[in-house]
């Protein structure tokens, strides 16, 4: 059975969101209210992970800092979910201002561009290095993001 969103009442959707929220915990595919977030977490360990070409991933419990998930190499992931070309922002790092180097916080920078459906449109990696290189200071955070945009993506691997 199809349900006709259009054909529902504006507090019926709102429910009818609460509910998915709740079944899409039960699934074990979020772990929070942060719908994009984890599901952008969710598609990528699936995608490593039915993959022979790329590392298995574990996802990190929801309270650790800094990174999302781990290889079986114990390599740390920072993943980070887009439906526009920036992401949201990395924590941990030394200000714009700072004359002291970034200690590493991760080993891999993850970008997963989700379509209007939530689909995967692309997902990029980029190591230490590149994120550093390519990191942009957010003055209104205060922190770093990445803008997704041509330079970047000529300079990281492209998964998909």
């Amino acid at each position: 059975m199809t349900i006709k969103v259009e054909n529902l009442e504006t507090i019926e959707i709102i429910k009818l969101y609460s509910e998915i929220l709740i079944e899409l915990k039960e699934r074990k595919v979020i772990r929070s209210k942060n719908l994009v977030g984890e599901l952008g977490e969710f598609l990528v360990s699936e995608y490593f992970n039915s993959n022979k070409d790329l590392p298995n991933l574990t996802l990190s419990p929801t309270s650790t800092k800094s990174y999302d998930a781990t290889d079986e190499n114990g390599k740390k992931y920072a993943i980070k979910t887009i439906t526009g070309n920036v992401t949201g922002v990395f924590y941990g790092l030394s200000s714009l201002t700072s004359k002291i180097e970034d200690k590493q916080i991760f080993d891999f920078a993850i970008v997963i561009k989700l379509n209007q459906n939530y689909g995967i449109e692309k997902i990029i990696q980029l190591d230490w290095q590149q994120f550093i290189i390519n990191k942009k200071w957010h003055s209104r955070m205060k922190a770093w993001n990445l803008n997704l945009s041509k330079k970047l993506e000529s300079n990281c691997r492209i998964i998909i």
